[in-house]
């Protein structure tokens, strides 16, 4: 399960990354943002009867920074377009490989709603792809959140 849920919300996580280095947000925002995306991928692993040590290792975290920072993430790249400005639509008839973090989005927030774990990042990047939510608005809201541990 952890496995699982390590690989399809990865991307999700990776299209945020992309956007805030696309809006030009600098290395702690990428940073601050695969620290709590790792949170919430845990969170909802365990939710789901994953452990959470899966996702603090390779298949979790090791993939997560990847595929957040790697010059070859096709989530990244969506998320990286979207910040500067272009149209999803247009990202994606752009490129032939599929960014799989764009439809696993839809189905990455509603079963965070089913297992009532909130997950900030899936909801910011559901509403960038598909709801008109504004980029730099959105990365505001996450990067601005109120302090607290990561288990909450």
């Amino acid at each position: 399960v952890g496995v699982q849920v390590g690989g399809a919300l990865k991307n999700m996580i990776a299209v945020a990354a992309g956007v805030a280095d696309g809006l030009g947000l600098g290395s702690n925002a990428v940073a601050a943002l695969i620290t709590r995306g790792l949170a919430e991928m845990t969170r909802l692993g365990a939710a789901l009867g994953g452990r959470e040590r899966t996702l603090s290792g390779l298949a979790g975290l090791g993939d997560l920074v990847l595929t957040c920072t790697g010059a070859l993430s096709r989530n990244r790249a969506v998320g990286l377009s979207i910040g500067r400005g272009e149209r999803l639509s247009d990202t994606l008839a752009r490129n032939a490989s599929i960014a799989e973090g764009v439809p696993t989005a839809r189905a990455a927030a509603d079963l965070a709603r089913i297992a009532g774990v909130r997950m900030p990042i899936v909801d910011e990047v559901t509403g960038i792809l598909f709801d008109g939510r504004r980029p730099a608005e959105s990365l505001e809201r996450l990067l601005a959140r109120a302090l607290t541990t990561e288990e909450d």
